[in-house]
């Protein structure tokens, strides 16, 4: 049973890639004919669809833990959890971001989830966690770890400002 899912689907304004390119396509290989031509960009404008469904990562919070993409963090491991607005984020993936952190991020969702990792036999500092509500993602993160008895861990689940 979840307690929370979201799946990071591309917005409005990333589909546009797909007619954008088969256009783009179509055009540049006119010189070929237009059965090439055409033929082109249908299959770009499939190729750049098909993309961009694959890229869909799916986050779940459920009592076993966190699951981001293929990777899994057990409830037990959920350290500092701390939900992130635009420039936040927009920080946490630039000077901010950690070599070593795992991050699941789309540039088409502007907020993030941070999510410390409480396992010292991980190298993994924390997680990085695009979400389009991460006020909702890290109170179900905060709920999960409470239930796994780890009440007495940091708990920061402040939204950040500029």
């Amino acid at each position: 049973m979840s307690t929370y899912l979201e799946r990071l689907r591309p917005s409005a304004p990333f589909w546009l890639l797909a007619p954008v390119a088969a256009v783009v396509a179509t055009v540049s290989t006119v010189p070929f004919g237009a059965a090439v031509a055409v033929a082109a960009g249908v299959v770009v404008g499939l190729a750049v669809v098909a993309l961009l469904l694959a890229r869909v990562p799916e986050l779940r919070v459920d009592t076993a833990g966190l699951r981001a993409g293929p990777a899994f963090l057990e409830a037990e491991h959920l350290g500092e959890i701390e939900a992130l607005d635009a420039i936040a984020t927009q920080r946490a993936l630039g000077p901010q971001l950690r070599a070593d952190a795992y991050v699941v991020h789309r540039p088409w969702v502007r907020t993030a989830v941070r999510v410390g990792v409480a396992d010292e036999a991980d190298p993994t500092p924390y997680w990085l966690v695009s979400s389009r509500r991460p006020e909702e993602l890290a109170r179900a993160l905060l709920a999960c770890r409470e239930a796994a008895g780890r009440e007495g861990g940091q708990a920061a689940h402040s939204e950040q400002t500029g």
